[in-house]
């Protein structure tokens, strides 16, 4: 029970400041990536716009990139002591930015926020009249100088070297060493289908799709592989799905085009033993399919949506058949045909009218 509260403590705040991070993310990825993209298509030259149209569409984008850290900071620190710790959650997650502590820092700061503030809650009365200080000044105050404080004088320097041997390292991967971190990444992306361990793995590829486009390339995938899969599924081995599920199978890939992982969700409900395990598999072969024919996804999305911004297209698109053929192989291969409930019934009423002629000598 205890070991549950402090689940429920890590990451209940964590997912509420990652959904409230993604629009940032999206919306900021994919004008940064667009204006990249354009530029090079009509200039010839694939680099960072700095004048004109695109050099304003990229300052867009680049905007929202920019402030994806002291949103997910902030409203960490919201979700675990309401508005007395956005300031604070979001200062030092700004903080953590701007020494090079990344997303990691940006989390902690919004951790140490939180928890700050509700020490101070229970640490500091006033009489009624005073009370409305404590919201709008003394709480923030003190917040910021705690959380802020401990980004830049203690804890912030180290995350920000740790950072950067971890990306160095992750860039350094080539060809076979790329397909441990596969096989993990796609495996938390089709485990549980848009739950916190898909949003863990989409976080970490989604925070450093500047810095390492490919995580993104073969996390993008992986998104879409388990609704790809399963609505091919229905659509060559009718056999294995009710009505329903057959009927609910071009959904569903249109689905996995967008990059909606949540669309095999219905599929998983029904028969997860069998069906659960056929996703892990498929993005896991997608995400190191992405990783090893090099796709870079410059959007921190996946699907087949973000192709106009995704580099080695054809390899993308393949790793996402390839994972999606995967999940339909394995889905002829575990689930039993579907039987009309009818069927079953008769059958138990055949079995009721047998007649045991059992003699006992």
């Amino acid at each position: 029970m205890k070991g549950k509260k402090i689940k429920e403590a890590i990451m209940g705040p964590l997912m509420a400041g990652t959904s409230w991070m993604i629009p940032f993310v999206v919306a900021g990825g994919i004008y940064f990536s667009l204006s990249v993209m354009l530029n090079g298509t009509i200039f010839g030259t694939p680099a960072q716009p700095t004048t004109g149209f695109l050099g304003q569409l990229n300052q867009i984008g680049a905007a929202g990139l920019a402030l994806f850290i002291p949103i997910l900071g902030g409203y960490i620190g919201y979700a675990i002591e309401d508005k007395a710790a956005l300031a604070p959650g979001m200062i030092g997650a700004y903080l953590a930015k701007e020494i090079g502590a990344g997303f990691i820092g940006g989390i902690l700061a919004g951790f140490i926020a939180g928890y700050t503030i509700r020490f101070l809650k229970k640490t500091i009365k006033l009489p009624p009249a005073y009370r409305s200080l404590l919201t709008i000044f003394i709480y923030p105050l003190l917040g910021t100088i705690v959380a802020g404080g401990l980004m830049v004088f203690v804890i912030g320097q180290p995350i920000a070297t740790l950072m950067e041997m971890m990306t160095n390292g992750l860039n350094s991967l080539s060809g076979a060493a790329k397909v441990p971190l596969g096989i993990l990444l796609g495996s938390m992306v089709g485990v549980d289908m848009g739950g916190p361990i898909n949003k863990v793995a989409y976080t970490f590829a989604q925070t450093q799709v500047d810095t390492l486009p490919y995580l993104m390339g073969g996390v993008g995938i992986a998104g879409a592989v388990p609704p790809l899969g399963i609505g091919l599924a229905t659509i060559l081995f009718k056999k294995k799905f009710s009505p329903e599920e057959r009927d609910s199978g071009i959904a569903a890939i249109l689905m996995g085009c967008m990059g909606i992982t949540e669309g095999a969700i219905p599929y998983a409900t029904a028969d997860p033993i069998r069906v659960i395990p056929t996703y892990v598999i498929g993005s896991a072969v997608g995400c190191v399919s992405g990783f090893l024919f090099g796709c870079q996804n410059h959007a921190p999305w996946g699907g087949l949506i973000v192709l106009p911004v995704v580099d080695n297209r054809i390899g993308y698109v393949a790793g996402a058949l390839i994972g999606a053929v995967v999940v339909a192989v394995l889905m002829r291969i575990l689930k039993p045909d579907y039987v009309e409930p009818e069927k079953v019934e008769e059958n138990l009423d055949d079995i009721e009218d047998i007649d045991l002629d059992i003699e006992i000598f």
